[in-house]
């Protein structure tokens, strides 16, 4: 399957969400809205609020938690045989001065 939207072509299903991701990206902390934006995969904010909000019920630092969420993007892109290779490191987030 391919897309011909801003998605880029992927092999992946896609999904439809009933709520407002706007809305819903806005309510995430400035570091996982940050990590969203340079992604490579279009994540839904919802199922990146579950896995910071776990990951920070388990005490786990911020930093630690966006290394868990690029190797979780590392492996849906290995699933996908139409996907780029991935790059080895993130660039650092910047800070915001707000």
């Amino acid at each position: 399957m391919t897309s011909a939207s801003n998605l880029g072509q992927t092999a992946l299903q896609r999904r439809r969400r009933s709520s407002d991701p706007m809305r819903a990206y806005d309510a995430l902390p400035q570091p996982l809205r940050a990590w969203m934006a340079q992604a490579a995969l279009p994540w839904s904010p919802a199922s990146c609020r579950k896995l910071w909000q776990k990951a920070h019920a388990q005490g786990i630092p911020p930093d630690a938690i966006l290394d868990r969420l690029d190797r979780a993007e590392a492996q849906t892109l290995a699933r996908d045989r139409m996907a780029p290779p991935t790059p080895a490191k993130r660039p650092p987030a910047r800070q915001s001065t707000r």
